[in-house]
């Protein structure tokens, strides 16, 4: 069984036209969009999540410049 709440919003007169209008294009009543466009929202707040920091270790330093193509072909192939 689908439970629904009545609620009352102060929406923009010219966003409550827009409304109006895409209901009608999409044969949907108002309430469906706004509760699309809601779960959109929320969905998209969920996975906004900061990311977690990449782990960073201790190389021991660089063992060839790359911008030295040869030295860079030495150390790939023990020349």
């Amino acid at each position: 069984m689908f439970s629904h709440m009545k609620t009352t919003l102060n929406i923009d007169n010219s966003v409550m036209a827009a409304l109006k209008r895409e209901a009608a294009k999409q044969g949907r009543t108002m309430s469906q969009l706004v509760e699309s466009a809601l779960r959109l929202l929320l969905r998209s707040e969920k996975s906004q999540h900061e990311l977690p920091p990449l782990p960073t270790f201790k190389s021991g330093g660089h063992l060839v410049d790359v911008a030295d193509r040869d030295a860079l072909y030495q150390a790939m192939e023990g020349r």
